[in-house]
């Protein structure tokens, strides 16, 4: 995504690899006491490297996401469903239809994507090869066993009981249709130590939403927990 390399290797946009990709930069790394910020697909990314270095995680924000398999967000997105075919396909990745309607659909103040804002995010996506990324990422998403990358998820899943006793911030855009509430009551059902900061005007893409009050919430969560 954004400006980094495009390979054409479709295995490697798998759940499991984009979590050796971030296993293998932190541990070379060598960090400790990570505080994770967690939204969308960095979720099950960022819960899978934690949950196989526990040790190393002092704190975690999660924002409209998940890491439980099957889907847990209500009915498959209808958008999501057609890019699982051969005539999604061509939809993302000759025809370019994907990108502005999954930000617009699922940012609650839309006239925040200005016309120089909608031009940064097609920015890195010229060409069909430049947008593999964005349909393979969406294609992942485990919606039932026989799916690539269920047993990944399913594994990480198991692992997330290891954090119910580190300090847990929600962050949720209320208004989401891709991961609604009630994804967030799982979230608070897991982890009942959490503290829950609920954003009634804000969709999926809650940071074009409501950035400087996220960024806000996290830092008092920080001070709160150092």
């Amino acid at each position: 995504m954004g400006k980094s390399a495009v390979p054409q290797e479709r295995s490697l946009y798998r759940l499991e690899q984009h979590r050796a990709n971030l296993e293998a930069l932190l541990l070379d790394l060598n960090i400790h006491d990570i505080t994770l910020v967690l939204h969308d697909w960095g979720g099950p990314v960022g819960l899978g490297f934690a949950t196989r270095h526990p040790e190393r995680i002092k704190r975690l924000v999660l924002m409209n996401t998940w890491a439980f398999a099957p889907w847990p967000g209500g009915p498959f997105p209808r958008l999501l469903e057609i890019i699982r075919s051969e005539r999604g396909e061509a939809f993302v990745l000759k025809r370019n239809g994907y990108l502005e309607p999954a930000l617009l659909g699922t940012t609650y103040h839309s006239e925040k994507l200005t016309t120089s804002v909608l031009e940064a995010y097609r920015a890195p996506f010229p060409t069909p090869e430049s947008r593999l990324a964005m349909l393979c990422w969406s294609r992942d998403i485990p919606v039932q066993e026989s799916d690539v990358s269920y047993a990944e998820m399913k594994h990480i899943e198991k692992g997330l009981s290891q954090f119910s006793g580190i300090p847990i911030l929600l962050v949720w855009g209320m208004q989401d249709p891709v991961l609604s509430p009630s994804v967030l009551q799982r979230w608070q059902q897991l982890y009942p130590q959490a503290t829950t900061y609920e954003l009634e005007d804000a969709s999926h893409f809650l940071q074009e939403d409501a950035a400087e009050r996220i960024v806000q919430s996290i830092e008092t969560f920080l001070k709160a927990n150092p």
